[in-house]
């Protein structure tokens, strides 16, 4: 669906100008939106699998691990696909007010991607360089967006995600290095020219969520405090958008329908995508890879 189909459709949670800013900015910041039995409910999940992280002793498929990380001082960087590691997170995704937000920036047909729970863990937790999402996994269009949630209070000292309004309307620059290696992020000179001074970061209390478009710049800072900064994140896109490439982060509800019906057909963007390398050979996090931890064929992304 085009933005001007979408915002056809009569919203049930945001204002009308909450969604024409959504597709003018590129990004929504939507301050203590989720109900506070939402964020109990992801609070004990998150909390239940740093517990399990403690006997991890190694990154894997699912559990990115800072340096450092042990039984007694867990420290992660990401859990990816929570959606199968714990049912709060795919209850909340599937079955939730969440996606009545979301319906509401996508169409009545939303389709499933990818999760992930982030974490910028305090006194250091790593920085997240600028980049756009939609190279990582190339669709039909560009109606994939992000949404994040903060289920504790996030400052600026935490690492809060900034986004560069209207950078969405801009190219989707290169995200592979002068050699033709694949970092993740856009380049220092790039960066200045997408004018990543104005980034709008995502200071928010507890049950806030962020939205951004798979086009959109953002990034963030190290976590300077003695607070940890969990973020779970979720892609979705209007049922008619297919990927072009493996799902680096698949898991068993891939491209599964979470709100009305499965499109009889796709629709194409004509703008040209970025193609990532060849993710079906193994995959860890954005965090070693734009860390240049590990090859190239470990990929990454936010």
């Amino acid at each position: 669906m085009t933005p001007e189909q979408i915002l056809d459709h009569p919203a049930t949670v945001l204002t009308q100008a909450q969604r024409e800013q959504y597709f003018t900015q590129g990004f929504l910041i939507l301050e203590g939106i989720i109900p506070p039995r939402w964020v109990a409910r992801l609070r004990e999940a998150t909390d239940a699998l740093i517990e399990r992280s403690r006997a991890v002793t190694r990154p894997d498929a699912i559990w990115d691990l800072e340096p450092g990380h042990g039984r007694d001082d867990p420290r992660l960087r990401r859990v990816s696909n929570p959606v199968e590691q714990h049912p709060a997170f795919w209850d909340y995704v599937s079955d939730s007010f969440l996606v009545d937000v979301v319906a509401d920036l996508l169409g009545p047909d939303v389709k499933f991607h990818h999760s992930k729970l982030n974490f910028k863990w305090a006194r250091g937790g790593t920085e997240v360089k600028w980049h756009q999402d939609i190279p990582f996994w190339p669709h039909t269009n560009y109606s994939p967006l992000t949404v994040g949630t903060y289920i504790h209070d996030c400052a600026s000292e935490q690492g809060p995600v900034g986004f560069v309004p209207r950078s969405h309307d801009g190219p989707i620059y290169d995200h592979y290095d002068t050699s033709g290696k694949w970092v993740g992020c856009i380049s220092d000179a790039d960066a200045r020219r997408a004018g990543v001074e104005r980034a709008v970061y995502a200071v928010a209390p507890a049950g806030s969520i962020t939205i951004h478009n798979s086009r959109t710049i953002h990034g963030s800072q190290p976590n300077v405090s003695d607070l940890g900064r969990p973020l779970i994140l979720y892609t979705l896109s209007c049922a008619d958008a297919f990927p072009y490439t493996v799902n680096p982060i698949r898991s068993k509800y891939d491209q599964s329908i979470v709100r009305g019906h499965a499109a009889r057909h796709a629709h194409h963007d004509a703008r040209p995508c970025l193609l990532p390398p060849d993710w079906s050979g193994g995959y860890t996090s954005i965090f070693a890879l734009q860390q240049q931890e590990g090859s190239q064929a470990a990929g990454g992304m936010m």
